[in-house]
């Protein structure tokens, strides 16, 4: 069954695509979110995606298996997050210039790392069967058609949510958050438990950086993620540092993406300069929104440095 728009784009694979296609954003930006809760704002979320990208893609064609590449690649971005940590929470770093020196470094080590992989190709997660559900009309190729990895970060939004209001670490971590010194103050510690929030957000940009070269595009291409990173980041605010509207806002721009790419493939009479860049451009237009209406939410130790009283 076909629902055709604009006369050549099939509206089902469209939004099939657009799950894809959001996947590695809401995967980085659901990490970015935990770290921010905890009152860190780290912005080396693209060199932590495209680090991620390389290493998974490259431990992927050695080892022939998806699964072990979205391994390293989690295991990646947690390692460079851990040098963001160390910097920023033992020696006291601006966090902003130590995240942005992070995305430099990101970038630069994956263009060294990704050189002898130029033009290989990887094997790529298989699609899931699911019974009934994948053949229901409309519905079934929409939402029932895709890799594990689609779910498995619907799924991570569910738990995140999930435990930052009803488990006791989460209270803990958003109290961190809120107030890191009246939390210190409780005998929490503070710096441990920001370590750990930034260690998972490295983990889930390494796995939306490995979902761009082991899925989305399996092969790998120096830049390939091309700013997902701060799309990503700026998600976490348009969310206001809520778990499920960051599901939401990684779709929306997801659907900018995609929608860009087919009317391209289209033929529609936009230069193509304008439709490549409207994530972009729409990404900087809702952050202006929000900033004008003065809907922020954000944790009120974020950015601060913590020093410990005693």
């Amino acid at each position: 069954m076909q629902i055709m728009i604009f006369g050549q784009i099939d509206l089902i694979l469209l939004l099939a695509s657009l799950m894809v296609a959001s996947t590695p954003i809401l995967l980085a930006a659901l990490g970015e979110l935990v770290v921010e809760k905890a009152g860190v704002l780290n912005l080396g979320v693209e060199g932590m995606m495209i680090t991620g990208a390389v290493v998974g893609f490259a431990v992927g064609v050695n080892t022939q298996s998806p699964a072990v590449g979205f391994l390293a690649a989690a295991l990646a971005g947690a390692l460079l997050s851990l040098l963001f940590g160390l910097i920023t929470q033992y020696l006291k770093s601006n966090q902003v210039a130590t995240g942005l020196a992070l995305t430099l470094f990101g970038l630069g080590l994956s263009s060294l790392l990704g050189k002898p992989y130029e033009g290989v190709k990887a094997a790529t997660l298989g699609k899931m069967h699911l019974p009934f559900l994948s053949d229901i009309p409309v519905l079934g190729p929409i939402l029932f058609r895709h890799d594990p990895m689609v779910y498995l970060s619907i799924l991570a939004v569910v738990a995140v949510w999930a435990f930052l209001t009803y488990t006791r670490p989460g209270l803990i971590l958003r109290a961190v958050g809120e107030n890191h010194e009246a939390a210190h103050a409780l005998g929490y510690k503070v710096v441990r438990v920001r370590l750990l929030a930034i260690l998972f957000g490295g983990a889930m940009a390494g796995l939306g950086g490995a979902y761009v070269s082991l899925v989305r595009v399996p092969q790998w291409t120096e830049g390939m993620t091309a700013g997902a990173g701060w799309i990503a980041l700026a998600i976490v605010v348009f969310a206001s540092w809520r778990p499920l509207r960051v599901l939401i806002g990684a779709y929306l721009f997801g659907g900018v993406s995609v929608l860009q790419l087919n009317l391209q493939a289209a033929g529609v009479a936009i230069p193509v300069e304008y439709l490549s860049s409207s994530p972009y451009l729409v990404t900087i237009l809702v952050l202006v929104i929000i900033s004008l209406r003065g809907q922020h939410g954000a944790p009120g130790s974020l950015g601060r440095i913590f020093h410990a009283s005693s």
